[in-house]
């Protein structure tokens, strides 16, 4: 059983742009064209049970559109987040419509969404979703849309996670991208239904994803790939290679995220 936690698809109508507006800033080239149909056939070819549909609201005023889909497309093999715009004045309604709807959690993204991970308003908005059971799962460290500017990072994290009590909290790669010595240094280990996926962790270090993974506890790290722009099947292959338990890479392959998500 193999379940990806973070894979992106857009509504047909809009997916041929976003994936071309994504591409041209990161300058990655996107291994499907952004489609749920061809998203599938990825998934079906790199070997994937189930998937965890990823959509971000980049302003207020997508919310509903975004979350609709997201409800449209739930399947006993999709397992679609939806998202919320920190900025729109009903995102607490949203998220009441997010939980109604059978919607696996949320996806929010510092760099695009324009906030710190840590900022006092956004206190407010994960207490919201601890209270209503809603898993948060963060962009976290470098994104090409920002490569100065780090809105997420373990520190930032580390914040979060003390003011904020009772958050099923998702930090994507690995704990923060390309930001992984730091990540073992500070935030691997910190109690509390804190996790790590594994989406674009390629470049990481083997002996120190290995590290970081055992640091944190393997209870507490999900498979993900960041699809279009990685292959589950690497990310797999990657898992496949480091010198952990069969029960450990169990647990991260499909055990967490079922257990998370209640699936």
């Amino acid at each position: 059983m193999l379940i990806d936690l973070h894979v992106h698809a857009f509504n047909e109508k809009i997916a041929a742009k976003a994936v071309a507006v994504l591409a041209g800033y990161s300058s990655l080239t996107p291994l499907t064209d952004g489609t749920l149909d061809e998203t599938v056939k990825r998934l079906d070819e790199w070997g994937v049970d189930k998937a965890a549909i990823l959509s971000i609201a980049t302003k207020p005023s997508q919310q509903r559109v975004i979350n609709s889909w997201a409800a449209s497309v739930k399947s006993e093999r999709l397992l679609p987040f939806g998202s919320i715009h920190p900025d729109a004045q009903d995102w607490y309604d949203e998220l009441l419509q997010i939980k109604g709807s059978g919607l696996y959690g949320i996806k929010l993204h510092p760099d695009y969404q324009g906030f710190r991970i840590d900022d006092e308003k956004m206190l407010e908005i994960y207490s919201a979703c601890a209270s209503l059971d809603i898993p948060v799962l963060f962009h976290s460290g470098f994104d090409y849309y920002s490569p100065d500017k780090i809105h997420c990072t373990p520190e930032r994290a580390i914040r979060v996670i003390k003011e904020t009590k009772g958050l099923k909290l998702i930090l994507a790669h690995l704990g923060a991208n390309r930001m992984w010595q730091e990540v073992y240094d500070t935030l691997a280990g910190t109690p509390g239904e804190v996790y790590f996926d594994t989406a674009f962790t390629l470049e990481c270090p083997d002996e120190l994803m290995e590290k970081i993974i055992l640091k944190h506890g393997a209870d507490r790290v999900l498979f993900a790939s960041d699809c279009p722009w990685a292959s589950s099947a690497e990310i797999a292959e990657k898992l496949e290679r480091l010198r952990l338990s069969d029960d450990i890479k169990e647990k991260i392959f499909h055990i967490n995220a079922e257990r998370l998500l209640g699936i």
